[in-house]
């Protein structure tokens, strides 16, 4: 089993940055593709953006692209996303989730282990 907690969300306004962490407690981080997701009052719950297992590969939902980044930390166990020139519509809870040897592509179904999620509010 594999648990996920996220941290750094909170309330910015338009225009400013947060940066969302996700901790693993997965012996073998490394194998694992991570994405964040979010879901906003009243809408199913959407990816934002996915790093590959193998580190190499990138996948960003075409709303945050050269907005948001998201990284890893195989030192410390640690997917990060770092959330630049916020806009109201990013008001959501945002979600890491985890998926050994998963695809970019892979559907939020085949997700098997999610974090708690974490408040991100854009409001000014």
């Amino acid at each position: 089993q594999v648990q996920l907690v996220e941290s750094g969300g909170g309330r910015v306004q338009p225009g400013g940055s947060l940066r969302l962490s996700c901790k693993s407690s997965a012996r073998t981080f490394s194998t694992y593709t991570m994405g964040w997701f979010r879901q906003a009052p009243g809408k199913g719950r959407e990816p934002v953006a996915v790093i590959h297992w193998r580190g190499f590969g990138v996948n960003y939902t075409d709303s945050v692209k050269d907005r948001f980044t998201i990284s890893r930390d195989l030192r410390t166990n640690t997917a990060n996303l770092q959330m630049n020139n916020l806009r109201p519509d990013d008001t959501a809870i945002y979600y890491c989730a985890a998926n050994q040897y998963g695809s970019r592509s892979a559907p939020i179904g085949d997700y098997p282990y999610w974090g708690q999620g974490t408040q991100v509010t854009v409001s000014s």
